[in-house]
């Protein structure tokens, strides 16, 4: 009886593995590994017969039954391993690539003007012994406004176009506040610039919404406004890498006193009158001042022993004068052919 049986699974074994070494797909391959060994599978069933035999005879059927089940999950997963052989050299010869085909060029511009601007802002600022501030870009209205020697109910207020937030916040109109909030931690002397993103709501062909500034500032004793004007001819004529013409126009700003607007002879016609200064030969180009005392009592320092001057200049106007750039909304529509000539 127990011939009879071991006869049956040998010829199972045999049968079982043509038909594994035939397989031409994993699906199939895993069909046969359910068909032959599956709980309900060929060699399961044979084995059920075991109960007749005597317990010698089931201990020799049931040893063959696990060399023939281990022998065919050999042979199925060596048949799957042949297969994905086969798999991958047939994706590798119909999706080849043919690498001695020239590559193509993808379009590339280079390092931004504001950017670049920016870098040697902060390079010449460091180089004259300035530190680099930064602070948030949403603001409260204290350092922002208040602060700033400009109250709730102050007419300068309106000439920021400010962007209010519904928590009362408002998103930064200068980088002003990055200098109340270092005069509040540091003591003098203090030597800071505050390059940085500020918002106004205003877009036009030299305006828009977001726009880069750099303001500095300087506190310690014996300060003047000479000392002012010396930091910015050296500050400009380093970024247009020429010798410049300057005069000062008093002009008025909340939170300095004296204040000025700063005129420089027009670097494009070098101060002979063209179509960007009108005329003129001059271009206004920042504003500045002499702290005002009512800043400092805001953050609490002496302004009878301290006193210190602010500056505040766009980076972005920067650019526009220095690469000859006549519609500012050019630098935020990432055109790589406008990008590609700086």
């Amino acid at each position: 009886m127990s011939e009879n049986i071991i006869e049956q699974i040998k010829h199972f074994q045999s049968e079982a593995l043509s038909e594994i070494r035939a397989t031409i797909n994993l699906e199939s391959l895993n069909d046969y590994r359910v068909s032959f060994l599956g709980k309900k599978g060929r060699l399961t069933e044979i084995l059920k017969t075991l109960g007749t035999f005597s317990p010698d005879e089931r201990k020799a059927v049931g040893q063959l039954a696990n060399e023939v089940k281990q022998v065919l999950t050999d042979a199925i997963d060596e048949q799957a391993r042949v297969l994905r052989a086969r798999e991958i050299a047939r994706q590798i010869q119909s999706e080849a690539v043919d690498v001695s085909l020239n590559g193509y060029g993808v379009p590339a511009g280079s390092h931004h003007p504001v950017m670049q601007i920016f870098e040697q802002t902060r390079t010449i600022f460091q180089k004259l012994g300035f530190d680099i501030a930064e602070g948030p870009e949403i603001e409260t209205d204290f350092y922002n406004f208040e602060a700033l020697n400009m109250p709730l109910h102050h007419p300068a207020r309106d000439m920021q176009d400010t962007f209010y937030l519904p928590d009362g916040h408002v998103l930064r109109t200068h980088t002003s506040p990055v200098q109340i909030r270092v005069m509040e931690t540091q003591k003098p002397p203090i030597a800071i610039v505050a390059p940085g993103v500020v918002y106004r709501s205003d877009s036009d062909q030299t305006h828009t919404p977001m726009f880069h500034q750099v303001e500095g500032l300087l506190v310690e004793e014996h300060i003047n406004f000479g000392h002012l004007k010396a930091i910015i001819k050296e500050y400009l004529e380093q970024i247009f890498e020429k010798q410049l013409t300057f005069r000062f126009r008093p002009s008025f700003f909340p939170f300095t006193e004296p204040s000025a607007e700063v005129d420089m002879s027009c670097v494009i016609c070098s101060g002979k009158g063209c179509r960007v200064c009108k005329q003129t030969g001059w271009l206004e180009i920042m504003g500045c001042g002499m702290v005002d005392p009512a800043v400092f009592d805001a953050v609490k320092i002496d302004h009878r022993k301290y006193s210190g001057y602010a500056f505040g200049v766009g980076l972005d106007r920067l650019a526009m004068l220095k690469y000859g750039i006549n519609d500012l909304r050019l630098m935020f529509e990432n055109d790589v052919r406008f990008l590609r000539q700086f």
